[in-house]
């Protein structure tokens, strides 16, 4: 426990809060900026004798409970939670489970990605958002149920996997690889999340090749920057891959591109057209 440190933070944090965004009058008389010590510990419902102590370093090691109502008086965010923990030498319990919620600016980030087929993935490999190319590149995502829009389970488990690669991709095996790496990764960072666990439960029962990737205990590979998608009506389509990493949210967004002036580029022209006829894409 750093108690210089965790008392600086706790007076910044509280400073710059006014009362007003806390639902409190701000009164004729304030001589400090933000809160009083005596309204983040009713915010906080703690004793202003203990929050005191903690801001002028000489309070006990606050427990979990504690920090939790810090956190939620002074708003802070995920990150200024996590450094409050670390200060108070109680570092942060693992997220429950990987999130799923994309922001609104990458949703609208996808929709303004005409010429490029773009979906964000969850941690464990599930399809969260994707754009009207995309759907028409591999599948309307919106047509299935959230199970079946997880692509590890799809890669493993099929239905594609009966003579026909996931989307008739040329790397499936570099794929199934790459998914197995990613979900023991994630299994790392969400140990506690029965969504996590039951995915790669349900894996090792149903796929002797997952079985056998896991066994690896491999957590990292080589990017694939370019595979090929053979598509029912417009035949072989080659891209470029490239993955951005959305690090607050634990998400991956895979952009699909082709080179310009070729074969392919025009494969893509051709899907853009006839996917926003007969397919609605969803987030």
């Amino acid at each position: 426990m750093d108690r210089g440190e965790l008392a600086a933070f706790l007076r910044g944090r509280r400073e710059r809060i006014s009362p007003s965004e806390v639902g409190l009058p701000a009164g004729p008389r304030r001589r400090t900026p933000g809160l009083r010590r005596e309204e983040v510990a009713q915010l906080a419902f703690i004793s202003t004798e203990y929050y005191t102590r903690l801001e002028q370093a000489r309070g006990p090691r606050p427990s979990r409970e504690v920090l939790s109502g810090l956190v939620r008086a002074l708003r802070l965010t995920d990150a200024e939670r996590d450094h409050l923990h670390h200060l108070a030498g109680a570092p942060p319990a693992p997220p429950p489970g990987p999130p799923r919620e994309v922001r609104q600016s990458v949703l609208d980030l996808l929709a303004r990605l005409p010429q490029t087929a773009a979906i964000v993935t969850s941690a464990i490999g599930e399809v969260l958002a994707w754009n009207e190319l995309a759907a028409a590149l591999m599948e309307d995502f919106s047509a299935l149920p959230r199970r079946d829009r997880n692509l590890t389970r799809r890669v493993f488990l099929g239905p594609h996997r009966d003579g026909v690669p996931l989307y008739g991709v040329s790397d499936v095996g570099a794929f199934a690889r790459n998914s197995a790496q990613q979900l023991r990764a994630a299994s790392a960072r969400y140990p506690g999340s029965p969504e996590v666990t039951g995915l790669v439960a349900e894996l090792l029962a149903g796929s002797e090749e997952f079985a056998r990737l896991w066994a690896a205990y491999d957590v990292s590979a080589p990017p694939t920057l370019r595979k090929t998608f053979q598509h029912p009506l417009v035949g072989p389509v080659t891209v470029n891959c490239d993955a951005l990493h959305v690090q607050d949210r634990d998400q991956r967004i895979v952009l699909y591109t082709a080179t310009p002036g070729s074969a392919s580029e025009e494969a893509l022209r051709l899907l853009s057209v006839v996917g926003t006829q007969r397919m609605d894409v969803s987030g």
